[in-house]
């Protein structure tokens, strides 16, 4: 099998999606592994250590495209709304391609993508099972986001948040309040504990609980009809306005009295709830930090600017964007391995790359085959009907 690895073209994006580490066993099982030069600069990864691994060294970019049968990214041209498109003319018909590709919202990129005769795969469509918990990368770059927000809250913020004891007199921990106990909050938790803040936390679905004091966190409780609050696969759903307001107005009073307030909570493939509002944030002290980690989806906090850093009411907040890629050693690191176990689960023990429609990691993640979008929960969304169905 061969595999392709072209450096990633969307602006501001470091992380590559294989490491060096990650070479080394696909070349000693008899794989070759070509990557684009200067793919892994940004996140430290030289070509060099590509080499060193037994990696070929391309420094066109269609070359890497031309000789590949399997083409792994970070952004497929859905996720790269940018120029993610330059990439379609080198595309091979049969190619495997394997990437995230914001399934579930960027439509017409499915379509370019699959209009290309390539067997298409979506990483963010991974079905949560206890079998791809080492695939799944939404997991793995939240638990980046999780921890990089509170170390940005720290920066900001205008206190410690350790207590201390000292001659001056002792100083007060900071408080902290985590919006969202998925993967990204729960690595939250953990880091502002770590770092010596009070930390209290919140999540639509009460089974988290434990999770939260697991980390030392203490649970918010709101006592409110949530209905069926996860689904399926263990992500939270969305509730109706109506549930929302009542939230807010709940969570007017916790938010007033933290120091630090990370939000988390998003829904793949919807706009994010609006959770901190105007009024919240009026009521925080001066020298407070918001840090909404769903600003990519529009934002927890009314007054988010993605992508942006402003202050309103004395209360900095912090819209990042792709937050993964500020650690992109790291997250390479991660990313590698998720996209690495994928690939290989659809790799014979002979080394023959074999897609399975009987696997349901493969057919829950195959965004499109044969010229066509075949995800039937894309299908859906698109207003579509799959083949099967007709």
């Amino acid at each position: 099998m061969i595999i392709g690895v072209p450096r990633e073209k969307f602006p501001g994006e470091r992380r590559v999606a294989l490491v060096p580490d990650s070479v080394g066993p696909l070349v000693k099982k008899g794989h070759e592994v070509h990557v684009e030069s200067g793919a892994g600069d940004a996140a430290g990864f030289l070509d060099a250590h590509y080499e060193a691994r037994g990696a070929k060294i391309h420094s066109e970019r269609g070359e890497v495209f031309s000789v590949a049968e399997v083409v792994l990214q970070v952004r497929l041209n859905g996720a790269n709304p940018v120029n993610g498109n330059d990439d379609l003319t080198l595309y091979k018909p049969g190619q495997v391609v394997i990437g995230t590709a914001e399934p579930l919202s960027e439509f017409d990129a499915a379509r370019d993508l699959a209009g290309k005769g390539v067997t298409a795969f979506a990483l963010e469509l991974v079905p949560r099972i206890s079998r791809a918990q080492s695939m799944d990368v939404l997991s793995s770059m939240a638990t980046v986001a999780g921890y990089k927000a509170v170390l940005w809250a720290a920066e900001k913020l205008p206190k410690f948040f350790p207590m201390f004891m000292t001659a001056a007199g002792t100083i007060s921990p900071a408080k902290a309040f985590i919006i969202g106990a998925g993967v990204a909050g729960l690595q939250a938790i953990a880091s502002a504990k770590r770092l010596g803040a009070v930390v209290h936390a919140y999540d639509v679905r009460p089974v988290v609980k434990e999770q939260v004091e697991s980390l030392g966190g203490k649970f918010v409780e709101m006592e409110l009809d949530t209905g069926e609050a996860q689904d399926a696969g263990g992500y939270a759903k969305a509730l109706g306005e109506d549930f929302y307001r009542k939230q807010r107005e709940l969570m007017t009073r916790v938010i007033a009295e933290n120091d630090v307030v990370i939000s988390t909570a998003a829904v793949p493939g919807k706009k994010a709830p609006i959770l901190i509002t105007e009024e919240m944030v009026r009521g925080m002290r001066t020298g407070s930090v918001i840090v909404d980690l769903a600003a990519e989806r529009g934002g927890n906090c009314e007054l988010t600017k993605p992508g942006e850093e402003v202050e309103v009411h004395g209360v900095t907040i912090l819209g990042p964007l792709n937050v993964p890629s500020t650690v992109p050693f790291h997250a390479s690191q991660m990313y590698a391995k998720n996209i690495t176990n994928f690939l290989m689960n659809m790799v014979t023990k002979e080394g023959k790359l074999e897609i399975s429609m009987d696997d349901e990691i493969v057919a829950g993640s195959m965004m499109a085959k044969d010229g066509k979008v075949i995800h039937p929960q894309m299908l859906e969304l698109m207003g579509e009907t799959s083949e099967k169905e007709e």
